[in-house]
């Protein structure tokens, strides 16, 4: 084939066949085909003052929990230094990037400064809290057995200690949601505050969740519903609402203590 033929036949095919030649951009803050890093560049600025509308503002308690308020005055003033920002209005900020506020510093202009992180980085901040606690609260390591009760009579060691007991009624929710889905993440977000050990699965990325939540809601008669879908202990629930979950819960906690 000559060379000419070669270009009108390269020609041709992207004539037939539209962006069959073209690079894919990636969306701000999603998935990089080439495998690259997000950076912060990739997000637009996001201005938050305290009259700011349509935001959901998530912030970390001291034992490691998050919970979602819509106006800076609602933020606890000892979690303002860093807060989750999410616009109602748009997408950016809701993939593997995020927003995080400095609530506790307000700029001569009446804004808060805003930054960008990796959303990794935002759920590790809880986590680390979390475990904070749990090793505060974890019993002393035991060297040696425990002396016998004095008047006791007793020459030989005292008795050992018993295992922490397992609390019979913790509660488990699976939370199908995916990445760009907001009311996923504030529905896990809500049970966890809950004290509800939390799994989420992402059934875009995840074809054996995606099949799994398939066959909970072809179980309850609801195939096709949308996201979020939440398994409380085999209950199932749809969507994200809070007076629903906490009747899960409740009732999931009360089963296991019959």
């Amino acid at each position: 084939m000559t060379l000419r033929r070669l270009l009108m036949l390269c020609c041709l095919m992207a004539v037939l066949v539209p962006g069959a030649c073209k690079d894919k951009k990636p969306a701000p803050g999603g998935d990089d085909p080439t495998g690259a890093k997000p950076t912060s560049n990739e997000l637009p600025p996001l201005e938050v003052k305290d009259d700011t509308a349509n935001l959901l503002l998530t912030w970390i308690d001291d034992k490691g929990d998050f919970h979602v308020a819509q106006k800076v005055a609602d933020v606890p003033e000892a979690s303002r230094a860093e807060v989750r920002v999410v616009s109602t209005t748009r997408e950016e900020g809701t993939g593997k990037l995020v927003y995080v506020a400095d609530l506790s510093k307000k700029q001569p202009d009446g804004a808060y400064p805003v930054k960008v992180i990796a959303r990794t980085e935002w759920d590790e901040k809880g986590a680390s809290r979390r475990k904070a606690r749990l090793e505060a609260l974890a019993p002393p390591p035991t060297g040696s057995a425990p002396a016998a009760p004095s008047g006791s009579g007793s020459a030989g060691p005292g008795p050992a200690p018993t295992a922490p007991k397992v609390a019979a009624n913790k509660v488990v929710a699976i939370v199908y949601g995916a990445e760009w889905c907001k009311p996923c993440h504030d529905a896990a977000a809500y049970l966890k505050q809950r004290g509800v050990t939390v799994v989420e699965k992402d059934v875009d990325a995840d074809d054996a969740a995606q099949a799994e939540m398939q066959k909970k809601l072809e179980r309850v008669k609801m195939p096709g519903a949308s996201i979020p879908v939440i398994d409380v202990m085999g209950q199932i629930l749809v969507g994200f609402s809070p007076r629903a979950l906490e009747k899960a819960v409740e009732s999931a906690r009360n089963a296991k203590t019959l």
